[in-house]
């Protein structure tokens, strides 16, 4: 039996969410066109017809929907046209609006493609469809949940990659992205040296490297933000673990820095000076400190007319900053940049070695790198020991709450830090297993740096001479117009033995040719001291993670031969 609609009118409503649940329902036009010849075939006037693109999973968020209420409170219209009751509402707010409206005469039909429902109707029916609409959002995020979390615990981030990696959503991984991830890591190591500031390294990769961000359909390809940097610097997935709702959690994707790295980094970016703005970029600003106060010194540069070539000239002066407004700085002395770079210059001359010795040192690094390796394997060994100790106090702690030792708010909180503590544990057992001892390198890099770092200083760049410093030691202070420096504990070893040492090798450089026996003893007492030096300096630079060592490896530089194999010395020699 039809229903009389002449004394209705309707509001035509479509609604097509952009979110994923309602990805199947049809397009705005197509429900449009269907309405429109539904009202034709019921002879239903239509007063307006209102579409938006919102969800409506959550109440108050759809600007037209709630404007179509007030304007049929408003006796502008007094029925609804639309697809299907969840194009309405699929949360219980909304759904009691309408309802009540409904049940108040105001709404005099709600008419949808599969039928009408009138104010006499059994309220029953439209309040189990309204509930259906509202239990398939809550349904479809317990589902998005699960999946998420499923994600999570196989070791892939569920959001977009940051910076450096790409989405693979073919096999549903995270990838290195090619173009990028060799830039960013570089970022990371420019913050390392402690030279340069977040906005140093944001124009050195903007304007230097030519950096530019992902291509996404809505923008990118742009040059990276200052903010950007700083959630690269800031975000743990760089090293491995994937923080998400306040927990973390072991990733398998590539890592680009360790777990030590991430926190030496947030230690770096938490300090208290704002370097300004630099117009000059200074050879010795931002490393060595005031002896006095404490103050970062600063560098004037001043320009003069040289009456006798009348000529103006550059000059650059170094002296206390002064920035420390409570303490009483007495240092006004300026000292010029040629002066305080020889005071360096010799600096690093009291620690250098001639290239013998850094060959030597080198090729008994080599021979020494299977005990290495039986060490890294011992230390490998006890991470997975800590590993399995952490696990087991889990363990222990559940059984705990099983048995209602403890009250659910501290096994929680004791559970969340476990968990966190076994993600960082798996991190380093397997940053362990992917890079090996590094000591290798960093103490070939050390050698190198005592063999040419005095020759290289003052032809090297600001920021590698900044590094040269910070590689001699800690505390670089410049007092009296005098430059000190703390010097490394590696270095101070090679400074104990190395005099002596090359005494006794110009003892034999002057007698090998004619008195071998002698010769080959003089040889081997050098061999073996320079191996104890060497095991030494390793040992100081391995149990000192945080040393900066510049490497000053000479490029393309023809080996030359070793005097410690010298075809008139025989038997000590070639055991090395």
């Amino acid at each position: 039996m039809n229903k009389d609609h002449s004394t209705i009118t309707y509001f035509l409503y479509a609604r097509k969410s952009s979110e994923s649940e309602d990805r199947q329902v049809q397009s705005i036009d197509d429900q449009i066109n269907r309405l429109k010849k539904l009202a034709s075939d019921l002879g239903l006037t239509i007063k307006a017809v209102l579409t938006e693109a919102h969800s409506a999973k959550a109440p108050g968020e759809r600007p037209i929907f709630n404007e179509m209420l007030k304007r049929i409170e408003k006796g502008e219209a007094n029925g609804i046209l639309c697809w299907q009751i969840n194009r309405l509402s699929r949360n219980p707010i909304d759904s009691a609006r309408v309802q009540w409206l409904l049940q108040q005469g105001v709404i005099q039909s709600i008419q949808t493609i599969d039928g009408e429902r009138r104010p006499e109707d059994n309220v029953l029916l439209l309040s189990v469809e309204a509930g259906v609409s509202n239990q398939y959002i809550i349904d479809l995020r317990k589902n998005v949940k699960r999946g998420l979390y499923c994600k999570i615990e196989k070791g892939w981030s569920p959001c977009l990659a940051p910076a450096g990696y790409l989405n693979d959503f073919r096999e549903r991984t995270i990838v290195r992205d090619l173009d990028r991830f060799d830039l960013v890591k570089k970022m990371w190591d420019l913050l390392f040296t402690r030279c340069y500031t977040p906005g140093q390294i944001l124009k050195i990769a903007n304007k230097d490297w030519g950096y530019r961000t992902r291509k996404t359909p809505r923008g990118g390809a742009k040059e990276l933000s200052l903010s950007g940097l700083y959630r690269i610097f800031g975000n743990p997935f760089y090293c491995g673990i994937i923080k998400y709702a306040g927990k973390q959690y072991l990733g398998r994707h590539e890592p680009m820095i360790s777990v030590e790295n991430f926190d030496r980094a947030q230690a770096i970016l938490r300090r208290k000076q704002k370097p300004q703005q630099q117009k000059y970029e200074h050879d010795f600003t931002g490393v060595i400190r005031c002896g006095e106060c404490g103050s970062l010194i600063t560098a004037e540069r001043k320009i003069k007319l040289v009456k006798s070539v009348g000529e103006f000239r550059n000059y650059t002066y170094y002296r206390c900053s002064g920035r420390k407004a409570h303490i009483s700085c007495s240092q006004r002395w300026r000292i010029t940049e040629a002066n305080l770079r020889e005071q360096i210059g010799q600096e690093l001359k009291r620690y250098q070695i001639i290239p013998v010795f850094r060959d030597l040192a080198l090729d008994l690094l080599s021979k020494n790198e299977k005990p290495e390796a039986e060490k890294q394997l011992q230390i490998h060994n006890a991470q997975q020991l800590t590993l399995a100790r952490a696990q087991r106090e889990l363990g222990n702690l559940t059984q705990m709450r099983y048995r209602e030792l403890i009250e659910d708010e501290e096994f929680v909180r004791e559970r969340d830090n476990l968990k966190n503590t076994i993600t960082r544990l798996r991190v380093k057992l397997d940053d362990t297993e992917l890079n090996g001892d590094k000591s290798y390198e960093r103490t070939e890099a050390a050698f190198n740096f005592v063999a040419n770092a005095s020759n290289a200083f003052a032809a090297s760049r600001p920021g590698d001479k900044k590094q040269m410093i910070l590689t001699l030691g800690l505390n670089q202070t410049l007092k009296d117009g005098k430059f000190s420096v703390q010097a490394a504990g590696w270095l101070n070893r090679i400074q104990e033995d190395y005099p002596g040492l090359l005494r006794e090798y110009t003892r034999f450089e002057l007698m090998k040719n004619r008195l071998n026996t002698q010769a080959n003893e003089i040889l081997s007492a050098i061999i073996a001291r320079w191996s104890r030096t060497v095991q030494a300096v390793r040992t100081n630079i391995q149990e000192s993670k945080n040393l900066i060592i510049i490497d000053l490896k000479p490029k393309n530089q023809c080996p030359m031969p070793s005097p410690f194999q010298s075809p008139q010395v025989h038997s000590p020699e070639e055991k090395f």
